[in-house]
């Protein structure tokens, strides 16, 4: 095959496998890291102890009680009016998102959430996809007793279902699922195997050797420069702004490990293509030294001539 030849197709190989670096970063952290229940979890688990997640928890639930207990406070003739026990359930639930036993239940709720999703996912069913809040009104009923707040006791702990996943975005959604899980694993091997083939049909394989590990680095980065416009783009579609904070952190703690994957790339591209560009100078200079230089003597014996 011809010199021109191979580099062309070399570099349209090179090219393809530099350009599915991304995609296959991405698709591979959805199907191994995010629909993971176990990793989900894990990585769902410190958001526990950030008080921007705590507030926004504590609004929710807070509302959630307040909406279910209102209406029986201001029918009786001898309750207060919700209004005045509102600030009670507001202060309980904030303080027990300080506790041992909040983390607990995040735990569990984050795990329910994440068996719903994906189980609404994988099983063909149009379905909008909720989660019982029961236990953790529960927990805050209890609290709520323990410190004799009045009327505590008139909180229902009823199986209250909150919408997480709204029936019209699930089918769009399990398509997008059924086309990652299979790209998760292809588009990393493909990325592999075009790269190793660019190499190898490559008239000067360092040189491919750089310009792939080159290409691999600038995939990293455009990887991370879609996290950080995504971030945006997420947290400026939220109506409320007063949850931004906790939906920043929570798109943090999930992406955490992409963005880790990134800079990997990042670091092991620039790291490859500096090595290669040092052999390629010790390599020049060994063949510059192991020349001989021309014998002086000789000079004006050429020039007679």
């Amino acid at each position: 095959m011809p010199t021109r030849l191979r580099n062309a197709l070399s570099a349209v190989l090179i090219a393809l496998s530099c350009l599915l670096v991304p995609f296959g970063a991405l698709a591979a952290w959805v199907t191994y890291a995010l629909v993971d229940t176990g990793r989900y979890v894990t990585a769902m688990a410190p958001l526990a102890h950030d008080p921007a997640v705590q507030g926004a928890v504590a609004d929710t639930v807070g509302a959630g009680i307040m909406d279910a207990v209102g209406d029986r406070l201001d029918a009786s003739p001898v309750s207060p009016e919700s209004g005045a026990v509102r600030p009670f359930v507001q202060d309980a639930v904030r303080s027990f998102t300080r506790t041992e036993a909040f983390r607990t239940a995040w735990d569990a709720g984050n795990r329910a959430v994440h068996d719903a999703v994906l189980s609404a996912l994988q099983d063909g069913r149009q379905r909008t996809v909720t989660v019982d809040l029961a236990p953790v009104t529960a927990q805050v009923k209890r609290r709520l007793t323990e410190d004799r707040i009045p009327f505590a006791h008139h909180i229902p702990v009823e199986h209250t279902d909150v919408p997480v996943l709204p029936a019209h975005d699930l089918d769009r959604l399990r398509k997008g699922y059924d086309v990652l899980e299979v790209a998760g694993f292809w588009l990393p091997v493909s990325a592999v195997a075009l790269a190793a083939t660019g190499i190898a049909v490559a008239a000067c394989r360092r040189r491919a050797v750089t310009a792939t590990a080159l290409g691999t680095a600038l995939g990293g980065a455009l990887l991370l420069l879609t996290l950080v416009i995504g971030r945006r783009l997420t947290l400026a579609g939220l109506a409320e702004a007063a949850h931004r904070p906790a939906a920043g952190a929570v798109y943090d703690a999930l992406t955490q490990t992409l963005r880790t994957v990134s800079w990997l790339l990042i670091a092991l591209g620039l790291a490859v293509a500096l090595v290669c560009r040092l052999t390629d100078l010790l390599a020049r200079r060994r063949r510059a030294s192991a020349t001989p230089a021309a014998d002086p003597a000789q000079e004006p014996t050429r020039a007679r001539a």
